[in-house]
Formats: structure tokens, C-alpha cells, sequence
């Protein structure tokens, strides 16, 4: 490979040329450490992880206690949080260091992409493997990279203050950045796989995609907040949400005011309503998916008719998962359940930008 990258001197100026080998695997790279990044995220917030590690230490805090009274040290830290004092009181020193590995092991791994990532991206620069277009967006990366780190600090000091818990709309943001990151990553890596438009002639159905994704992205941004506000714990069944399809409380006129919305976690309210949204909104995302497979079959070319048929796929298992996340959630949201189907919105989100991708068009 590297014998590869050293041949490879000429500039990538032309934006129809396929990027590299080496640049294309790098990408690769990327973007599973990125998948495993909100996959590692999933088991820290379902475990209750993300509150040990009390101090945002960007150097220093990659080592982690090597003796007893470095771990004690970081113990009587979180023992001063309001998650110990309201929920893990009497926590020995094993259970806390479970979930302190979880958080570490979340930072870690942004540490290692910060490496994994920068410097391949200054040698390619060097090397002139890059393309304009190329390096323009993986820049963009960079600083929406530095931007997520920015506001997962913001996240979990949120609940070092007084709730036991992050607040959940912060976590939403943390997540949904990492789905941008995720999202225009991927994008990137089509360009450098496939960078000729496939001059896609139907419109109507290249919006229609359009439209699925920001649905699709809205979706799981709700999955974030149900996440956050523990909505699954609510209402543990389906189709019905309690005793109707509608819980009454979301009928209820004086509940609509500010202090519902911001005191989330003060009454069933808000919870139900993020639960009614989840569910009806992946109706309507999985007729949309539905409606646009049988209206474009035979359109396209063959990898946009793989990434449909895919689409169906990725689609129905994950809402099997959520169907049985939710009909689990007696007690405790299931750690393994809730991260598949947290990753499933990815790998959903994904395919969705590689169909949408395919039916791009200079015309």
C-alpha cells in the first residue's frame, strides 16, 4: 500500500477520476470507526456510563487510573455527581469501574479516529492523492468532528449539575451530529468510489429520495429523544400504546405548555408524545420506502436497483428491532436490543444516501 501511495504522485484535480486505492480504504476505515463510535456510544448511555468520568481532559485523560488511589480519586469524583447521589449510591469499586471502562473507551476511540484520521489525510495532501472537491469536504470533516467532540462535553455536563441523567435534547444533538458526520463521510466516500453523475432523469422520484431522507433523518432524531427521555419505558407494547392507540395524556390541553417540555422527566407527557411521533413517523417512512421500491423498479442502474432491494431489507429488520426494543423495555431499556437498533438507523440512514446518490443528475 504504501509503495501504492508513493507511485501515486499525480495532483487528483480531476473530480471524475476515481480517488486512489489507498484513499478509498482510508475512507473505509473511517467510516466504520465512525459506525463503532455511536455503536460504543449506544452501550455507554445504555449502561448509565456516560456520567464516571467526571472532567473533560483532552490530553491528560487518555490515561487512564493505574493504581488504587488514582481509581479512588476518580471514584470520590462521582461520588459528588447527582447520578451517584440519585440512582448508584453504594456502587462499589468494580461496578464503577464497568462503567467508567464504557466512557473511557467512548473517548478513546474519538482519540484514535482523531489519528486514524488526521494523519493519512496530511500525507494524501502531500502526496497530492487528493482531489479538490476531495479535500475541501474531508476539512469539513475535521471541524464537524471537532464541533461533536465540542458538544459531547456539552452533553454530559448536563447531567453533572442536578438531573442524574444527560438532558436528552443535548444528547439528541450529540447524536444527530454524529449522523451528519456519518452521513457526509459516506457521501464523501461515493465520490471517491463513483464520482460521474448518473444522470438520473426522473425528478420526481430523485425528490421523492430526497424527501425520505430528511424524514428518515428526522426519525431517528427521535429515536435520540426517546432515548433520552426513557419514552420506551412508558408504554412497553405495540401496536397499541396502552389501553388505545393514542395515550390520553397527549389529549390533555393543560399538559401543551413550556414547563412539560423543558421538565421532561417531571411527568408521562413528553415521553409520550416522542413515543407517538417514533412510531407513526416509521409508518409513514416505511410506506414511503415501500411506495418508492415497487414505483422504481427496472429505473436506474444496477447499483441503484441493489441499494433499493437492500433498502427493503435494512428497513424491515429494523423495525423488528424497534418493535422488540420496545416491547422489552419492562423495567430498563435491553442494552443489546436498543444498540442494534440505534446502529440499524445508521445502516438505514446509510443505504438511503447511496440510493439517493445514485439518482443524481447534472442535467
Amino acid at each position: 500500500m504504501l509503495y501504492f501511495c508513493l507511485k501515486n504522485r499525480k495532483d487528483m484535480s480531476d473530480i471524475n477520476m476515481v480517488a486512489p486505492r489507498p484513499v478509498r480504504i482510508w475512507l473505509l476505515v473511517g467510516l466504520f470507526m465512525v459506525l463503532m463510535q455511536v455503536v460504543i456510544g449506544g452501550v455507554t448511555r445504555l449502561t448509565g456510563s456516560g456520567l464516571s468520568i467526571t472532567k473533560w481532559e483532552v490530553v491528560t485523560g487518555a490515561i487512564p487510573p493505574l493504581n488504587a488511589a488514582a481509581w479512588d480519586a476518580e471514584f470520590e469524583a462521582y461520588k459528588a455527581t447527582p447520578q451517584y447521589e440519585k440512582i448508584n449510591r453504594g456502587m462499589t469499586i468494580s461496578e464503577f469501574k464497568f462503567i467508567y471502562f464504557w466512557e473511557y473507551f467512548h473517548r478513546l476511540w474519538a482519540r484514535l479516529m482523531f489519528f486514524v484520521f488526521v494523519f493519512p489525510f496530511a500525507f494524501f495532501v502531500w502526496r497530492k492523492m487528493l482531489s479538490p472537491t476531495l479535500r475541501k469536504r474531508l476539512i469539513v470533516v475535521v471541524l464537524l468532528a471537532g464541533l461533536e467532540g465540542f458538544f459531547g462535553w456539552i452533553m454530559v455536563a448536563s447531567g453533572l449539575r442536578s438531573r442524574p441523567w444527560v438532558n436528552a435534547y443535548n444528547l439528541t444533538l450529540h447524536f444527530c451530529m454524529a449522523l451528519i458526520i456519518f452521513g457526509y463521510l459516506l457521501w464523501t466516500t461515493f465520490l471517491a468510489y463513483q464520482p460521474e453523475s448518473t444522470n438520473w432523469n426522473n425528478s420526481r422520484f430523485r425528490k421523492l429520495g430526497w424527501v425520505m431522507l430528511g424524514i428518515a433523518f428526522f426519525q431517528i432524531a427521535l429515536g435520540a429523544m426517546m432515548s433520552g427521555t426513557k419514552a420506551g419505558l412508558f408504554y412497553p407494547d405495540w401496536p397499541l400504546m396502552g389501553d388505545g392507540y393514542f395515550p390520553q395524556i397527549i389529549f390533555d390541553g393543560s399538559q401543551w405548555k413550556g414547563s412539560s417540555f423543558i421538565e421532561y422527566d417531571k411527568n408521562p407527557f413528553m415521553p409520550a408524545l416522542i413515543q407517538v411521533l417514533h412510531r407513526n413517523v416509521a409508518y409513514l417512512l416505511s410506506g414511503l420506502i415501500f411506495y418508492f421500491y415497487w414505483k422504481t423498479r427496472g429505473l436506474g442502474n444496477a447499483s441503484f436497483q441493489i441499494g433499493s432491494v437492500m433498502l427493503l431489507a435494512v428497513l424491515a429488520i429494523q423495525v423488528l428491532l424497534g418493535i422488540f426494543t420496545l416491547i422489552n423495555c419492562v423495567g430498563q431499556v435491553p442494552v443489546g436490543l436498543g444498540v442494534f437498533h440505534q446502529a440499524g438507523a445508521i445502516c438505514l440512514f446509510g443505504v438511503l444516501l447511496f440510493v439517493v446518490y445514485h439518482m443524481r443528475s447534472d442535467k
